[in-house]
């Protein structure tokens, strides 16, 4: 299915642990983002001061802190530049703080390897991102995203990529963050996991900037062709493709109606009118039944009817995301409940002029006002839209499957 290009550039928002791992894992993105005008924040959580240098010449700001951590930041605003990102941002600074708090340094939490991979440390210390209060990161976050007015959060899945725990914090918050604010989450695919689908973006137009980039971490990564290594392994190549699955919302409703094809549409637009009318009908022949509670007379009849029909709109309008559907609902609703007030040949009306007849007559038309005016609170195809996107990745494309984390919120 061909997608077109957005109408406007839209905001992307990546989080990313440690100087270094926005370039590893979503360089490409982020460049092809850049030249498709959209405009790109990078969130990097801390300086990396714990992290391990790979090259002989600078072993000796491995465990620095401070030192490693300058040295670290001049790297990110190099590969920042090579990728064309103009708003970088350090979780904790007066940029990236929820408001009346002062600003704070989140510092690296380190790792060490275990069995199945990186583990957190036996002591973590005190001001590092995993010793952070999740609350406060969650808020951190949660203000960069209303700061940049931003469409689209993208950080590591659960396990953060390979289990370091600031990459884990770094996903747990961020998702918070974005399900706090009705913002789309999109998780990192680690290369070795199997394709969940989601989206595909081919960035081998990129390829040679987020190369460049890499070159830029003189202190963590070494690059030879086409191919890279970190300090904890073998080199692997640059990969062409970055792949990526939507957690929040859950990817698999909005394309309900998309997908149908065109017999399967129109007879979901009878199916809607049809129903609106019959919903409409049945609601106006009782709309005037009451029930006696403690002796006041409720008018039962005219608040189910409401309800039915707000719950009937309102569903259609959620389920499928359009405005087609709910607008033939209501327009069967609006048609059945028009004929139905019209007085009969023998001169009786089902819709008399008492108080109940008109909450009826003028309350169905304001719900279905309400229901089909309201603004759609989340962008769930906002990021999707930014790419130009047949089926085919190899074209230099995002694939058009979606799909979810299928974990609760951490």
């Amino acid at each position: 299915m061909q997608e077109q290009l957005s109408q406007r550039p839209q905001r992307v928002l990546f989080v990313h642990a440690h100087p270094d791992d926005e370039t590893i894992t979503t360089g490409g993105t982020i460049a092809k983002l850049v030249d498709l005008g959209s405009v790109v924040t990078v969130l990097t959580c801390t300086r990396g001061e714990l992290g391990e240098v790979i090259l002989d010449e600078f072993k000796h700001l491995e465990g620095s802190g401070d030192e490693l951590a300058r040295f670290r930041t001049e790297e990110l605003n190099r590969a920042m530049h090579i990728l064309g990102v103009s708003d970088h941002r350090f979780l904790g600074d007066p940029s990236a703080r929820w408001a009346n708090r002062d600003p704070r340094r989140y510092l690296d939490s380190g790792m060490r390897w275990g069995e199945h991979g990186a583990v957190a440390l036996e002591t973590i210390g005190a001001g590092t991102l995993c010793a952070a209060a999740l609350d406060e990161v969650v808020a951190d976050i949660a203000a960069v995203i209303v700061q940049a007015d931003i469409d689209v959060v993208v950080s590591y899945d659960a396990t953060g990529g390979y289990g370091h725990p600031d990459h884990v914090r770094a996903h747990q918050a961020a998702r918070r963050a974005a399900e706090a604010m009705d913002v789309p989450f999109y998780a990192i695919e680690p290369p070795t996991a199997h394709h969940r689908g989601g989206l595909a973006v081919d960035v081998s137009a990129q390829t040679g900037r987020k190369t460049e980039a890499l070159r830029a971490y003189l202190s963590q990564v070494t690059v030879a062709g086409d191919r890279y290594a970190l300090s904890s392994g073998p080199s692997l190549p640059i990969a062409s493709q970055e792949r990526y699955f939507r957690v929040f919302p859950d990817a698999a409703v909005p394309g309900v109606w998309e997908e149908q094809r065109l017999g399967g549409k129109i007879a979901g637009c009878l199916l809607a009118l049809v129903t609106g009318a019959a919903v409409g009908a049945l609601a106006t022949v009782n709309h005037q039944a009451a029930v006696p509670v403690w002796g006041v007379q409720v008018p039962a009849g005219v608040i189910a009817g409401l309800v039915l029909v707000a719950a009937l709109l309102a569903g259609l309008r959620l389920v499928f995301g359009n405005r087609l559907l709910p607008s033939l609902a209501a327009l069967g609703v609006l048609t059945s409940v028009g004929l139905l007030s019209l007085m009969s040949t023998g001169g009786s009306v089902l819709v008399p002029g008492n108080p109940v007849g008109f909450g009826w007559s003028f309350g169905a038309p304001i719900i279905a006002l309400i229901v089909l005016g309201w603004p759609r609170a989340v962008r769930t195809g906002a990021w999707r839209r930014s790419f130009s996107a047949p089926t085919q990745a190899s074209n230099g494309n995002v694939g058009t499957a979606a799909a979810s984390e299928g974990n609760s919120p951490p």
